[in-house]
């Protein structure tokens, strides 16, 4: 089971993030967020992480015109690009080309109909989030029925399932859905973009055990 940590805003907790073994950290450039970085501190965030662990670095996105992502991805090289506002399939495949990264487009899943055209985007991974006028991290989740779905209808889908995940209910989020990976920004807080240590640890721990459990076949 991969793992995400986004909205990540201060250097321990880059850091402690990678040595903890997750396959993700992502860094909101969003400037309505309570978890924006500035570009001109992201060089030590992203250096605290690649001097920590494995971890690949996430840019998150919010409508943001293709020069502003360029000179994010300039100054530190990101590994992922995600695209968490109202962009199109076509701007998407320029970004991809134009930066020969992996981008993923971030879906409000709100209804079955919001996962019909999930196939229409040159994308390597959907994210489904709960509907939110802050563009996620709102601490609530969906019904993790229509990330199930999702999986069945479009299998050649890499589904990443965020919203309103902790350590409490991560391990039947990922029964439900049966994700490729799973996104966690507020349920390991102890305030915005300040992760608690001991809520991330839990979270790992418990996405790690129920992904081992779905590879063998239990249920958890």
């Amino acid at each position: 089971m991969r793992i995400k940590i986004c909205g990540v805003t201060l250097v321990e907790d880059a850091a402690r993030a990678a040595a903890a073994g997750v396959d993700f950290i992502g860094f909101n450039f969003w400037p309505r967020s309570k978890r924006r970085v500035d570009i001109a501190r992201v060089a030590e965030l992203a250096a605290a992480v690649r001097g920590a662990g494995p971890a690949a670095i996430v840019g998150v996105f919010v409508d943001a015109d293709a020069d502003e992502i360029a000179a994010v991805h300039a100054r530190v090289g990101l590994d992922v690009i995600q695209l968490h506002g109202a962009e199109t399939a076509a701007a998407a495949a320029a970004l991809a080309r134009a930066t020969g990264r992996p981008v993923w487009k971030a879906i409000a899943a709100g209804t079955e109909g919001d996962l019909d055209a999930l196939d229409d985007w040159p994308v390597d991974a959907i994210l489904l989030d709960t509907p939110t006028p802050d563009r996620g991290g709102s601490g609530r989740s969906f019904d993790w029925g229509l990330a199930c779905a999702a999986r069945l209808r479009h299998p050649a889908r890499r589904i990443v399932l965020a919203g309103g995940l902790h350590a409490g209910n991560v391990a039947d989020a990922i029964a439900a859905a049966l994700p490729w990976a799973v996104d966690v920004a507020s349920g390991v807080e102890a305030a915005p973009g300040v992760k608690d240590a001991g809520k991330l640890a839990a979270f790992v721990a418990a996405a790690r055990a129920a992904g081992a459990r779905g590879a063998a076949g239990e249920r958890p």
